[in-house]
């Protein structure tokens, strides 16, 4: 079904089109339209799916992560790497380019 992308801090993602996003109680939900699918992004999440509205590496990403959250940089790359992962995974991103 799926096909495994290898991530890198030099991949860069963008948001599939089709998708809704909302806020809701400072987190973000979205609702997938090709496949009738909710998800509840959560606040990092969120802010993960935003800074992919337009393409952006994986780098970026985390960096922006780190600052935000005040989280340490190691911590931030693993978790929006998994992430990233996961919504390559539901096709809710694609790799706009690789290095």
């Amino acid at each position: 079904m799926s096909t495994t992308n290898i991530l890198s801090l030099d991949t860069v993602l963008t948001q599939q089109p089709g998708n809704i996003a909302s806020d809701m109680d400072g987190e973000k939900v979205m609702l997938n339209v090709k496949n009738g699918k909710y998800y509840n992004l959560g606040e990092v999440g969120g802010e993960i799916w935003t800074a992919i509205a337009t393409p952006a590496s994986v780098s970026s990403v985390v960096a922006a992560i780190t600052q935000l959250f005040e989280v340490p940089a190691e911590l931030a790359e693993r978790d929006v790497l998994s992430f990233l992962q996961h919504l390559l995974d539901e096709d809710l991103a694609a790799i706009a380019g690789q290095p």
